[in-house]
């Protein structure tokens, strides 16, 4: 196990290193300045290169990134070159927002996801057919459409929640809750309806497989065999379709904070794209590459502790 961890972790350094360098290399090259968008639309190309050259953007880029590197290896992701502020505390107050969209909705994907999938696979017949179809037809349906459905419904017409915001925990447990509920669902609906799918495929093939009839001569409980025995087994290969998706929630909380009102990562991203302030987009890049890794690397644990072969491999 030591060995799978300590493994994973030295394959983070080369990989954090290749999706800064690309990052800083495309943003660097997207069309506008950090000083037009500091000094505004009536700037003149004086002023601009006056302030390009006190914020140092017009070295070259290699020598920016460098300058970039060599802070970001002792923890230090610079200041926003727009306002001045520590990219770590910009981070850190909106970093509660975005996970709390893609945890919670992962833990509903999921649950509801592998239910449905269990069902279907179970009972077969019309039943399965109808979870299949839902199932199908919620993945075709874009987040962002169904987001704005229930903006306008429940929250516009019938007025159960709030139109946009979020309230912190430690303010309103209640309310933090209520603000995060319609963008949840937005979210994780595509997600539970793919991981149903998988779970009533690798549910049908554990189902049919030898030890289950053995099990089932030997007099074992039905709800054992599939609660304990067939999920269990359906797990391991389930395992890498939950990483997958999370890395899909994580990337399509983005829309969501931007049709909800949420400050989150995804909203710092936009408008830090459009400023072109590239320390906190350097900052996003390493938080969700850093994000994207650790998820990975307990999904590699999980499998390996389901699945005995990966482990004694």
């Amino acid at each position: 196990m030591l060995r799978l961890v300590g493994g994973r972790a030295l394959m983070a350094v080369p990989l954090l290193f290749i999706v800064s360098i690309l990052s800083f290399v495309l943003a660097s090259f997207t069309p506008g300045s950090i000083a037009a968008s500091i000094l505004g639309t009536g700037a003149t190309p004086e002023q601009i290169a006056r302030v390009e050259q006190q914020l140092g953007t017009d070295r070259p880029v290699l020598s920016q990134y460098g300058d970039w590197l060599a802070a970001a290896v002792r923890g230090d992701l610079g200041s926003s070159l727009f306002n001045g502020e520590s990219v770590t505390a910009l981070l850190a107050s909106r970093m509660s927002i975005t996970l709390s969209l893609a945890i919670a909705a992962l833990l509903f994907a999921v649950v509801l996801g592998v239910a449905l999938g269990a069902f279907s696979a179970i009972r077969g017949g019309i039943a399965a057919r109808i979870t299949d179809g839902l199932s199908v037809l919620l993945m075709s349906v874009p987040n962002f459409w169904f987001a704005t459905i229930l903006l306008a419904v429940l929250a516009v017409q019938l007025g159960l929640f709030s139109v946009s915001g979020y309230v912190p925990f430690g303010v309103s447990p209640r309310d933090w809750v209520a603000s995060l509920f319609l963008p949840v669902i937005a979210l994780m609906v595509g997600s539970m309806a793919s991981l149903a799918l998988n779970t009533r495929s690798e549910m049908l093939t554990v189902l049919k497989a030898d030890f289950v009839k053995s099990l089932r001569a030997n007099g074992i409980p039905v709800a054992r065999i599939l609660f304990v025995h067939t999920l269990r087994n359906a797990a391991a290969p389930l395992l890498p379709v939950v990483g997958l998706l999370f890395v899909g929630l994580l990337g399509g909380t983005v829309l969501m904070e931007q049709i909800f009102g949420m400050g989150g990562l995804g909203a710092l991203a936009v408008t830090a794209t459009t400023q072109h302030d590239l320390p906190v987009i350097q900052g996003i890049v390493v938080f969700y590459t850093l994000a994207v890794i650790v998820v990975f690397l307990v999904l590699d644990v999980l499998v390996s502790y389901v699945n005995p072969k990966v482990r004694a491999s």
